[in-house]
């Protein structure tokens, strides 16, 4: 049986509201918690994006959640100083942080100014930031000179147990080779065939540690309405990894999905005003084996999203 965890979206809210929520989110039963890193939001529509690392930090600190962020080192982040941030909440929090790896998305870091890689190049590169975080988590002193530099690095503060770093990966193909490093996987919902063969090519390529799965949702009381707010705030879920990994900007991103209808997005995100129908389908996913389902209400009413799912789809479900 999965552990059920509540999903704080940067893009959406500020940060002092989501730590009011995730604290909101263990008192309705969820038992875990991640959030997004970004710089910026998809769209304007969402209008935020907090700095993930702060808020880790408090969001830890004011629950006994165990949490988690997915991040793309190696261009906004230095390797040295995403190991330095993992190790600090590491030591702090034994055993409740976890860190999730990915190649990454233009909009975040392009800010940097650098030229945005292919993807061939961008796992190259994500792939010696691994090796750098977990040779630093080691106590080893790092200097490395390839498509990241770093300089005679040591982290001075490091937590007994190193946290482990999983991968993100939303393709079968990401999956496999990911299966090669990582600590554990970490996927978001497709159909349910094709997240089975994601896991499957993890497995394949050697992959043993804990499976993650982040859900999007929409519930509403009414499923017009439920609809009406997966469009509006999630309606860029529908660009594929292809296009959606190279758009630089939110105004981009609104371009791009301009003629994007509302029925669209059910085979994106999980759309229905019945919570028993929630679960069931939180269930079809639980039976590929994932250790940890984190569950994203991309509408704006959190509170009423936790009071519906503590009372009646957790219950279902645990």
């Amino acid at each position: 049986m999965p552990a059920y965890g509540f999903h704080a979206s940067h893009e959406q809210f500020p940060p002092g509201k989501l730590l009011r929520l995730v604290a909101a989110a263990e008192r309705a039963g969820f038992t875990r918690a991640m959030c997004s890193d970004h710089f910026a939001p998809f769209g304007a529509e969402q209008g935020h994006s907090g700095f993930a690392w702060s808020w880790l930090g408090a969001a830890l600190a004011r629950t006994g959640l165990p949490c988690g962020v997915v991040n793309a080192p190696g261009q906004r982040y230095h390797p040295a100083v995403v190991a330095q941030a993992a190790a600090t909440l590491a030591e702090m929090f034994p055993g409740r942080f976890w860190v999730a790896l990915g190649s990454g998305q233009a909009l975040n870091e392009h800010v940097t100014g650098e030229p945005w890689p292919t993807k061939p190049e961008r796992n190259a590169r994500l792939r010696e930031c691994v090796d750098v975080i977990r040779a630093l988590f080691a106590g080893e002193c790092v200097t490395h000179r390839g498509r990241v530099v770093v300089d005679r690095a040591v982290l001075w503060s490091r937590p007994a147990d190193p946290p482990p770093l999983y991968a993100a990966a939303v393709s079968e193909a990401t999956a496999r080779w990911a299966g090669s490093w990582a600590d554990g996987l970490i996927t978001i919902n497709q159909s349910v065939d094709q997240v089975r063969r994601v896991v499957g090519a993890y497995r394949e390529g050697g992959g043993t540690g804990p499976l993650l799965l982040q859900v999007h949702l929409s519930w509403a009381d009414d499923e017009a309405t439920a609809l009406r707010i997966a469009h509006e705030q999630w309606r860029t879920a529908i660009l594929g990894s292809d296009l959606g990994w190279e758009l630089a900007t939110p105004a981009e991103f609104a371009e791009a999905t301009a003629y994007v209808r509302p029925e669209d997005m059910r085979a994106h995100v999980l759309v229905t005003a019945d919570p028993g129908r929630h679960a069931q389908w939180l269930r079809e996913y639980a039976d590929l084996g994932f250790d940890e389902i984190h569950l994203h209400h991309v509408g704006r009413d959190q509170d009423r999203f936790l009071e519906i799912f503590g009372t009646r789809v957790l219950p279902e479900l645990t």
